[in-house]
């Protein structure tokens, strides 16, 4: 199951980013970008020469957390159990290899600076994928933790995912490929407390040269947000 009535979605137009509303996106559309199929899932796609939306370095068919009236979605981490679930596939990559399939973002405001709490990466490396989870300790914070999750995860292959943060400050990031599951439990710092977090799920590429033709191509098989 695909559930895209709390999701909008951006996706990199020839000219200009550009926003599909949560009301249209759940009104039967698609594009070149995002392409529903005959068994339910949706093919994400992105060419290095896509455009940028706005404080971005590389182009993106992401989707966005938001209410079901389409207003955007932010939530303390304090306010419920938060999941973020996922089964997909990565089928192509751009040249550096590199994609984010996962986000959880914080609010542009003071203290945060637009910064992602965690991003997930397909990381395809020397000829075969891995999963990393890119983990910033505190908002604000330039570096970020790269934590390997899976090893040896090919183009093409279906993996799950889920990102969880608890009322208490915990994250747990699970992922599960060819029946192998592996985990990374972690206490959050307490300055994420303060944070309006949202989750971000698709295709945001790490790579803006090259041919239209090259790019990112990932196939979404079950994508669920829940606050509980």
């Amino acid at each position: 199951m695909i559930d895209l009535t709390t999701f909008n979605l951006s996706i990199p137009s020839h000219t200009s980013a550009t926003l599909i509303q949560t009301g249209r996106l759940n009104n039967g559309y698609e594009s070149q970008y995002f392409r529903p199929q005959p068994d339910g899932s949706i093919v994400f796609w992105v060419p290095v020469t896509g455009a940028l939306s706005d404080s971005a370095r590389y182009p993106r068919t992401e989707l966005r957390e938001t209410q079901a009236d389409g207003t955007l979605s932010y939530w303390k981490l304090q306010s419920s159990d938060s999941y973020l679930n996922a089964v997909m596939a990565v089928n192509q990559v751009p040249s550096k290899g590199k994609i984010i399939i996962g986000q959880i973002h914080s609010k542009d405001e003071v203290g945060s600076e637009n910064d992602p709490l965690l991003k997930l990466q397909y990381h395809y490396l020397r000829g075969v994928g891995r999963l990393e989870a890119l983990l910033r300790k505190r908002p604000g914070d330039a570096e970020v933790q790269n934590i390997l999750l899976a090893e040896n995860v090919q183009l093409g292959q279906r993996f799950s995912y889920e990102l969880r943060v608890t009322p208490s400050g915990k994250l747990g990031i699970q992922v599960s490929s060819k029946g192998k599951e592996s985990s990374h439990y972690q206490v959050l710092s307490g300055y994420w407390g303060k944070q309006h977090l949202y989750f971000k799920a698709g295709a945001y590429i790490q790579d803006n040269y090259g041919s239209s033709q090259e790019g990112g191509r990932v196939t979404v098989y079950n994508l669920t947000s829940r606050h509980r």
